[in-house]
């Protein structure tokens, strides 16, 4: 996304607040300020629909792809094996600790927000599920069904099954694999779409907001993005620390020689902008091409960390927002739920929305809450896409390591 869509969503977040506020404060009638919250509703429940539209084919084909390249030649190997197993790892360590930081900050505790009237029944049904549903929900009857539902855990499954199948097939699946990346791109470039229509949703969904709480709501946007920028801070040092725990003093030089792909993917809001300059500067760190040019491709599908951690901390914010306790068992839930769900879409801007739409109806919370971060996603965006661009090069430069093909930087 360019610098001008940037700004659009600024823009838009600036002109939301002042035209909520007017609505606020001219409008003194409850019934009549509900009725111009809903109109503002409109748009972004065309946003909403629009996010959704994407989920089925976007996970799919970016999940297939992902794994029929992984399952083929090195990949197999152990090389591959070791770089999963760090995934998973640092995977499981992301999602964790933002868990762990939005319990602790309780960031979205002072919303207390009322459950859409709507979605109050689907809400206690859905909040605990027994085994029978669990399993239900996880395997698909049909993939035509799973898709027109939306059922990201069934399509996830599906995607697994074919993916590994395709790369069974070896040269014979080659063109069909081609031919899925393709309809990636796609859907990739369909995505980058839709996110254009989020400047006027923004202005919606603030607007919506502050016409209805009044201006003490943006107070608790600012407790949100400092608690999420304060647990990236928390991540960045876990993973350095790990990094260090492998290659020692020389992570310090790692993340000198990777500050211009981190700002680019901060600037830019898309750590998939910043791939190019990434895999340079890793090259010169000392990381042999074969090891970088197989982990770092991988690590866009497959080691999000910024993007994870993003999708618990803001799930569990939202949950917050709406005074919905998830339990312990739920919480486990949600970690593994999030570490499959997070490997289907990689490298696009805000594709955490995608997710975070396809994970909150599993634990009965309400899919408008959708719209409590959306306003604010564009900054948060920046952090996670960093993030992500940190995460990868650590994962490249301890695989290296391991394999002993870590060298001398260049000059």
């Amino acid at each position: 996304m360019s610098r001008g869509f940037t700004i659009a969503l600024v823009l838009a977040l600036v002109l939301g607040v002042a035209v909520g506020y007017l609505c606020h404060v001219e409008v003194t009638d409850p019934a009549t300020l509900a009725r111009l919250a809903g109109y503002f509703g409109i748009v972004t429940d065309a946003f909403l629909r629009l996010i959704k539209m994407i989920i089925g084919p976007l996970v799919f084909s970016t999940l297939v792809v992902g794994i029929a390249n992984m399952g083929a030649g090195s990949a197999v190997g152990r090389v591959g094996l070791r770089t999963v197993g760090w995934f998973l790892f640092a995977s499981l360590l992301s999602l964790a600790i933002g868990i762990v930081m939005v319990l602790l900050l309780e960031p979205g505790r002072e919303l207390a927000l009322g459950i859409p009237q709507a979605d109050a029944a689907a809400a206690v049904t859905l909040a605990q599920p027994g085994l029978r549903e669990f399993v239900q929900s996880l395997v698909p009857r049909s993939i035509a069904e799973a898709m027109a539902n939306n059922a990201i855990l069934q399509i996830v499954v599906f995607s697994v099954f074919f993916g590994i199948g395709l790369a069974a097939l070896g040269e014979r699946g080659r063109g069909l694999t081609a031919l899925i990346d393709q309809v990636a791109h796609v859907m990739l470039k369909v995505t980058g779409y839709v996110m254009w229509a989020a400047p006027p949703a923004v202005f919606a969904a603030v607007a919506a907001t502050v016409t209805a709480e009044g201006l003490g709501i943006l107070g608790t946007y600012g407790k949100f993005i400092g608690g999420y920028y304060f647990a990236l801070v928390v991540l960045w040092l876990v993973l350095l620390g790990l990094g260090w725990l492998v290659i020692g003093a020389r992570v310090r030089s790692l993340v000198a020689m990777i500050r211009e792909p981190l700002l680019l993917a901060f600037s830019t809001a898309s750590s998939e902008a910043a791939y190019p300059k990434t895999l340079e500067q890793l090259e010169r760190f000392g990381v042999a091409p074969r090891i970088a040019s197989f982990v770092l491709p991988l690590g866009y599908s497959f080691n999000l960390d910024g993007s994870m951690m993003y999708c618990t901390f803001a799930t569990l914010f939202i949950a917050q927002a709406y005074g919905i306790e998830l339990g312990g068992v739920q919480l486990v839930t949600l970690l593994l739920l999030l570490l499959v769900t997070s490997k289907g879409i990689a490298g696009v801007p805000r594709a955490s929305l995608v997710v975070l739409a396809a994970t909150l109806p599993h634990f009965g919370i309400p899919d408008a809450g959708l719209l409590l971060v959306l306003a604010v996603d564009q900054f948060l965006d920046m952090g996670r896409s960093a993030t992500n661009v940190v995460g990868n090069s650590v994962a490249s430069a301890v695989v290296a390591k391991w394999e002993g093909e870590l060298g001398a930087p260049s000059t």
